[in-house]
Order: C-alpha cells, then sequence, then structure tokens
C-alpha cells in the first residue's frame, strides 16, 4: 500500500498502456496521428479514455456532453462506450481541428452518434437548456479553455441528471495549481474551480491523479 502516485517511467508507461487497457484499434490510430500534431499535448492519455469510456458504461449513459473537442479522441473513447441510439453533444470552435477525428469517428460507426456544434460552448450549452433538456444528460467532459470552466461546470450541472458524472480535465495543471509564482489566468481559473467545487454541496467529488489531473464531480 503507498500514499504517494507512483512515477512513471516510459517503460512503465508502455506496460500500463499494454496491459491496462484494450484500446480499439481506431482510436489508437488517432491517438497516433494526433501525437504528430503540433498541438498534441491538448490530447488526453489512452488511460483516461479509458476511464471516462467505462464511467460512462458504469453509469449507463445514454446521453453526453464534451465542451472541448480537439482531434476527437476523447469524443471516440466516449461515443464508442455509448449505446447504439447514444448521442454525444461535441462542442468545439475549430472544424480544422475536428475535421481530423471525423474520418476515424465515421470509420468506427458512430459519425451519427456525435452532434459536432462548431460554435462557442456557452451558447452551445445554453442553447439546450432552453429547449428543455435540463437534467437530461448522463456524462460531461470539460476540457477546453481554462477561463470559462467554471462556466461550463455550471452548464453542464444544469444538463445532467441526479447521479449523472461531470470529469474535469487539467485540474493539476502541470502541478503549477501549486506554485505560488504561477498568476496567470489559466492557471487561476484552474485553482477557482478546484477552490468551487471542493466546496460544492451538489456534488461528490473524487480528484484523480491520470493525466494532467481528473476531476469527477457526480450530481446528488
Amino acid at each position: 500500500m503507498s500514499s504517494s502516485v507512483l512515477p512513471y517511467s516510459i517503460e512503465l508507461r508502455n506496460y500500463l498502456w499494454e496491459k491496462g487497457l484494450d484500446e480499439n484499434p481506431v482510436l489508437k490510430r488517432l491517438r497516433e496521428e494526433t501525437e504528430n500534431h503540433p498541438f498534441a499535448l491538448m490530447q488526453i492519455c489512452p488511460e483516461q479514455g479509458a476511464l471516462m469510456a467505462n464511467l460512462v458504461r458504469l453509469i449507463s449513459a445514454k446521453k453526453a456532453i464534451e465542451v472541448g473537442t480537439f482531434t476527437g479522441y476523447s469524443a471516440l473513447a466516449v461515443a464508442l462506450a455509448l449505446p447504439e441510439d447514444g448521442y454525444l453533444l461535441a462542442c468545439d470552435i475549430s472544424e480544422e481541428f475536428t475535421s481530423i477525428g471525423k474520418p476515424y469517428w465515421e470509420e468506427a460507426g458512430v459519425s451519427e452518434n456525435i452532434d459536432l456544434q462548431i460554435a462557442p460552448a456557452i451558447e452551445t450549452l445554453k442553447s439546450k437548456i432552453e429547449d428543455g433538456e435540463s437534467n437530461s444528460y448522463d456524462f460531461a467532459f470539460i476540457d477546453a479553455d481554462k477561463i470559462n470552466y467554471l462556466n461550463y461546470y455550471e452548464l453542464c450541472l444544469d444538463l445532467i441528471r441526479s447521479g449523472g458524472v461531470i470529469a474535469i480535465d487539467n485540474v493539476l495543471w502541470g502541478g503549477s495549481v501549486i506554485d505560488s509564482a504561477r498568476t496567470d489566468d489559466d492557471t487561476k481559473a484552474i485553482r477557482e474551480i478546484n477552490d468551487f467545487i471542493v466546496s460544492d454541496k451538489r456534488v461528490n467529488i473524487s480528484m484523480i491523479p491520470v493525466g494532467d489531473g481528473v476531476t469527477l464531480a457526480v450530481k446528488k
């Protein structure tokens, strides 16, 4: 038993990827293509994708939200875990980035399940609330501009049902959350959302040191 986080060598990381997850071949190829992208660090790690997919399965999710799609790896991981009639609302502002993932969504047979909205996510989420979709989603993943994390969280909390899960990415921010010398807007926004959620009585939370840190918030 240990109370610390195990440091990963490249060899141990590769062992984890080989033995610790059953990554869909199409998903793997999308990840490998994205690894060559100039902004590859924006992609989640495969163990995080597997964690989210299994959460979707565990709660029998049918409707999900993604705020920040990038090249579509996380969207594909979630969509593959949804039932055949599942629905994923994917919010992003870049057609350039999301176009990379579309052929993989098609190949994996889930393109019809992914509703990609190229628009500011706040507008998209508000429109869903105005359309009467509050409390109808099961899962949400937030991984977009950090300045709006708290806004995204509040809108997603409105949209998901009781017992639904919100996964919030980058909550450790490369360790910068505890570096007092870091006072940039993104770092302050991550600290703000972390401080807010830990005291939010509407949810039960668990911060997990996978990837760059993920907080799971279960709506009461």
